[in-house]
């Protein structure tokens, strides 16, 4: 029995994250395509790592449940990395919170009863979540701690219409959620934190900056205090930091990686960007 790394997710940023904390662990790989599961398989073992892969769907709390059981198999689980979910531009409004709000949630209240002593997980949620409005204390709360079955239930939740609405109101879940969580989390000696990476580029995110869009994300890009988009592995070191040793006194927070693109939306060059959210 070894000790375990669960990633679901399978696309680059979830690589980059797994490869820098599954070294002499068991790597389960799940991903709602089975066949992206097994190409990052390929990859993993070409370079020394041992995984097994799993299709997932994280909407559903049976197929996570399947994934825990799937993973204990292997031993204790140590380490859990969630990088699924939907894009505004991938999905309708029902789809994205039934992935990226209650999916996510769903997935820390399950590996929160399983997660082993001295153990870890992240939860990559985005920039995006950083451009939402201040919401009420009432809400903050509601979202943070509502029975994951009633989550989205919530009349604000349910009235959601636009699909980027959806998903800032999502990925700020899932930092309230992680928040929470890591009230749990701590009782089993475990941390739980968020990443929220701006545009980072993956096979995604080229295609994106070479579509209909490109131009407006080239622009603000460019105006950005970073003045280019992040890679893969700059998500990847600082998710290895919060994992590690080193970051054991850190748990329930949010940290926010994008070259300082969501600074400049609120109070800088790219404040234009608001007139169009």
């Amino acid at each position: 029995m070894k000790e375990v790394v669960v990633l679901v997710g399978t696309g680059s940023i979830g690589q980059a994250i797994a490869r820098r904390v599954g070294a002499g662990k068991h790597v389960v790989l799940g991903d709602l395509k089975l066949e992206a599961a097994q190409k990052a398989s390929e990859i993993f073992e070409g370079a020394g790592f041992e995984t097994s892969t799993i299709a997932v769907d994280i909407s559903s709390r049976e197929s996570i449940l399947n994934l825990v059981e799937h993973a204990q198999k292997f031993g204790a689980i140590k380490n859990v990395i969630c990088a699924a979910g939907v894009s505004p531009s991938q999905a309708p409004v029902d789809a994205i919170l039934k992935v990226d709000m209650y999916g996510t949630a769903v997935l820390l209240e399950e590996f929160g009863k399983v997660i082993a002593d001295g153990g870890s997980g992240i939860i990559i949620s985005s920039q995006s979540g950083h451009r939402l409005g201040a919401l009420t204390e009432e809400q903050n709360f509601q979202l943070a701690t509502s029975p994951t079955e009633e989550l989205l239930d919530l009349p604000f939740v349910k009235a959601i219409t636009d699909t980027l609405k959806a998903y800032q109101y999502s990925k700020r879940c899932n930092v309230l959620r992680v928040m929470y969580e890591a009230t749990i989390w701590g009782k089993r000696g475990a941390t739980i934190n968020s990443i929220s990476p701006g545009i980072i580029i993956t096979p995604l995110a080229a295609d994106e900056l070479k579509g209909s869009r490109g131009e407006g994300y080239r622009k603000m890009l460019k105006a950005s205090p970073a003045g280019r988009a992040g890679t893969p592995d700059e998500v990847g070191d600082l998710a290895e930091f919060l994992m590690s040793s080193r970051g054991r006194f850190i748990s329930g927070a949010d940290f926010l990686i994008d070259g300082g693109t969501t600074a400049s939306y609120w109070f800088g060059d790219l404040q234009y960007l608001r007139k169009t959210h």
